[in-house]
């Protein structure tokens, strides 16, 4: 047993990175570069293989756990629920905070377990509805959007959160606490300092970008059992010593919160949702997996740790770095936190770091290039908005500072409570 070099796991990354960029197929693209990554390292075909499928079985427990999750996003999605919460949250605010509005709704939508291009898609309608009232152009809306959505997202019980708690062996409430300040801090920042100081940019809403809003949506207070459930339950590790484990705490808030909202018959077509969203996940995590596989067994982890030993921050800054890179190679923040987390977390738990702030340093790191354009991520959330790809590539500059103040208050908050 031997580990390869940093320079085959290098190449093959790489290699991943122009095969996706070139649109071939994630999965089969970070397969490919997993195989080729360890033949240049200096494997042989059989070690190559076992050390590809040694990493697909470390990321398999957190499949199952996102599989069943998907009752609970579907449960959100299907019944109105997620369509509910966010109307509400737009109503109340008003028109004179609409950019806090839109922010918040996706920041919550992402915050309770849905995912982030979905909660933009559900958020949308109701966005360019707003936005052509008050003459907002609609890069500015999907920017506010995307801004809420990332900052809910290193807060929830999405699958990003867990494969991060998983790969760590940290209680996946912990984690979703441990990034509740740097969340707070970029939302703040996306509504009140990028979103208007950007420049004038994109179109104006057009009669023809509006779509229908959807009618007989649940209550809100109904609408809430869902998510409420499954946070109680997630929470009782920390606050009481018996943890429930995601896999149970997630499915049993979905199920409840669709009895509470008096929608029983949508349970089957929620699952059904759920799992086709989750399923996508499941198969790429396959494939971040091999790649894991070989970066673990390689020297990659040392070098960088040899690299970062020689700043000011040293080796914390191994699990932020490892999250952006990642998440920048599959412009994914759930297969950028897979693979990080994958390959580094034994470093990073040798350097002293704890398992919780790992894990929540890697999640906060996959959200600031997350969003480039070989990912879908990209062109979901511009055809939704109408937006075209020119104006849609202007935005990533001011994607990725969110990101990166997400990612900056992440490290600053470990140094303040476990630094």
């Amino acid at each position: 047993m031997y580990s390869m070099s940093a320079i085959g796991a290098l190449l093959g990354l790489i290699l991943s990175i122009i095969l996706i960029i070139r649109k071939v197929s994630p999965v089969y693209s970070l397969i490919l570069g997993a195989l080729i990554g360890g033949l240049l390292g200096g494997f042989t075909l059989l070690d190559t293989i076992t050390y590809m499928v040694d990493g697909v079985k470390d990321i398999t427990p957190a499949i199952l756990r996102i599989l069943t999750a998907g009752v609970l996003s579907g449960v959100l999605i299907k019944t109105g629920a997620a369509s509910s919460i966010s109307n509400t949250i737009i109503e109340k605010l008003g028109r004179s905070h609409v950019y806090l509005a839109l922010a918040l709704a996706t920041f919550f939508l992402t915050a309770i377990g849905v995912f982030i291009d979905v909660a933009v898609i559900t958020v949308a309608p109701v966005a360019l509805s707003i936005g052509k009232r008050l003459s907002i152009r609609k890069a500015v809306l999907l920017l506010v959007m995307i801004g809420g959505g990332k900052c809910g997202n290193i807060i929830s019980p999405n699958p990003n959160t867990i494969i991060a708690a998983e790969n760590f062996n940290a209680d996946l409430f912990s984690v979703m606490y441990a990034n509740i300040l740097p969340a707070i801090l970029g939302l703040i920042v996306t509504v009140y300092v990028v979103a208007r100081f950007m420049p004038v940019m994109g179109d104006l809403v057009q009669e023809e970008d509006l779509d229908k809003e959807q009618e007989n949506l649940p209550s809100f207070l109904s609408s809430m059992v869902a998510p409420g459930v499954t946070i109680l339950l997630l929470s009782f590790r920390p606050l009481f010593g018996y943890g429930i484990d995601p896999l149970i705490a997630l499915p049993v808030g979905g199920v409840v919160g669709v009895m509470a909202m008096g929608k029983v018959r949508f349970l089957k077509e929620s699952m059904t949702y759920g799992l086709s969203r989750m399923s996508v996940i499941a198969v790429l995590l396959v494939g971040t997996g091999t790649i894991a596989g070989i970066i673990k067994a390689s020297t990659l982890k040392e070098v960088m740790l040899s690299v970062l030993g020689n700043t000011n921050f040293g080796e914390v800054l191994i699990a932020p770095l490892s999250g952006i890179l990642m998440g920048a190679t599959t412009a994914s923040s759930t297969a950028g936190a897979t693979i990080a987390s994958s390959s580094f977390s034994e470093i990073i738990l040798n350097a002293g770091i704890s398992g919780i702030w790992g894990a929540a340093l890697i999640n906060a790191g996959a959200t600031v290039l997350d969003h480039l354009p070989h990912g879908s991520f990209f062109h979901a959330t511009g055809g939704v908005t109408n937006v075209n790809i020119n104006n849609r590539l202007k935005l990533i500059p001011y994607e990725s500072i969110i990101g990166f103040v997400l990612t900056f208050s992440s490290v600053i908050a470990y140094y303040l409570f476990e630094g």
